[in-house]
């Protein structure tokens, strides 16, 4: 089979075959395949896009590029939560301790932070001393000794899915829903977990900008875990508003403690609970939501939760003392208020915008090869539907460069709508798709 065979079939919208789809990826991996034509046929998807089962096709192509991680050696089950990425989003964070407390092994792969989105190793990076770059033979030792392990894409899992995604970042083609499926996918199946809980956010600070476009992606995602017999369910959550009151790095460690600890913001705690009873749920663990709720609950109030976490920041070389002494860990010099120029009500916050202004500061990148500053961010101290009044905080610029903060303030004057009458309060978790 030729390349320029397969990418004609694409163009002209004739379905692709598994044995097309597997060629052309196991080719492209082993380099027999140029960038130009890979760019081709990347174009041609998104024109003319891949059913369901070509997409199918597709992930188990990405999937066996690389190792697929067998998991069959724990005697217990196994459980992961995907997030679509966001603002303020250290949920990965919580719910790796709290599910893993109940003889439940947590694999769990993570991205770093790109454009307005944070990443999990960014944040795990903060703590020091704390390591993400595993090999896989430690990764399998973490989860038999502790039944949890947290670390960065190795070069040995899902390879096409990185080679791929570097071409559609600069060929305009990231957003389609069979692309985007395939590489949550890909790397999920390798990684070797049962069962899956995808987290889909939807709004301003999103991927998925509306609704119905994150309700679309979750049913994708549910139904492939389905076609390779893995258990799912996709929770679809409002991302208009950061979740919980910390953006950035080191700010995002200390609310995930005090989470751990029984306190923090009330919609962080809310899905933190939900997303745990879904993994306690597939996992059997839990037989009603109700129960894995409280089962998320008892693990925190009881402090195993809090327990786990300390093992998993000593198993990965991290200090940890920062569990009680935040001071430990990486703190800005400089902080200044933002105040709201008027009264009324907090109305919308274009999450996006937060994002951005936190990667202005230094807490995301703009490219995979920028530094990131782990002190540096934002605490909210209102939320959309808070009563303000003419100076007061909304949020707290933690900083370090001075020259930033000019362009980080003109983003944050751009980010809030402040009007007279309250708005409607728009539930966290607006879809479950099982």
């Amino acid at each position: 089979m030729r390349a320029v065979d397969i990418i004609q079939k694409k163009r002209d919208g004739i379905p692709l075959n598994e044995a097309e789809i597997n060629t052309l990826i196991q080719n492209f991996v082993r380099n027999l395949i140029p960038d130009y034509q890979m760019s081709a046929f990347l174009m041609a998807c998104y024109f003319k896009p891949l059913s369901f089962q070509e997409t199918v096709h597709l992930t188990k192509a990405m999937m066996q590029s690389g190792k697929i991680l067998h998991l069959s050696f724990l005697p217990v089950p196994t459980v992961d939560k995907h997030s679509t990425g966001g603002v303020g989003d250290k949920l990965s964070l919580t719910l790796v301790p709290i599910v893993a407390s109940y003889n439940i092994a947590v694999p769990m792969i993570s991205g770093r932070a790109l454009a307005h989105t944070g990443g999990t190793l960014d944040k795990l990076e903060a703590i020091p001393g704390f390591q993400v770059n595993l090999s896989l033979s430690q990764f399998k030792n973490f989860l038999k000794k502790s039944h949890m392990a947290m670390m960065g894409q190795t070069p040995e899992i899902a390879p096409a899915d990185k080679k791929l995604y570097a071409l559609r970042d600069v060929t305009a083609t990231v957003p389609t829903l069979a692309l985007i499926c395939a590489s949550i996918m890909s790397k999920k199946l390798a990684e070797g977990s049962e069962s899956l809980v995808f987290d889909v956010k939807f709004g301003s600070g999103a991927f998925m900008k509306n609704l119905k476009e994150a309700c679309e992606l979750a049913r994708w995602l549910v139904q492939i875990a389905k076609a390779f017999n893995r258990k799912s369910v996709a929770l679809v959550t409002n991302m208009n508003e950061p979740v919980g009151s910390m953006v950035g790095n080191s700010l995002e460690i200390i609310e995930s403690i005090e989470i751990l600890k029984g306190r923090g913001p009330k919609d962080l705690i809310y899905l933190t609970l939900h997303l745990a009873a879904h993994m306690l749920l597939l996992t059997g663990r839990a037989q009603t939501k109700a129960e894995g709720i409280a089962l998320a609950k008892e693990a925190i109030e009881s402090g195993k939760a809090l327990t786990k976490f300390k093992t998993l920041v000593q198993q990965q070389g991290g200090n940890p003392h920062i569990i009680d002494t935040y001071s430990l860990l990486p703190k800005a010099r400089f902080q200044k208020e933002f105040q709201a120029p008027q009264n009324g009500y907090l109305c919308q916050i274009n999450t996006e915008t937060i994002g951005m202004a936190a990667c202005l500061l230094g807490a995301g990148r703009e490219t995979m090869e920028d530094s990131i500053d782990p002190a540096v961010g934002f605490q909210f101290h209102k939320k959309v539907g808070s009563p303000l009044q003419k100076g007061d905080s909304i949020l707290t610029i933690y900083y370090n460069n001075e020259k930033k903060l000019s362009e980080v303030w003109k983003l944050l004057k751009m980010a809030f709508t402040i009007k007279s009458s309250k708005p409607k309060k728009m539930s966290i978790i607006a879809k479950i798709i099982e």
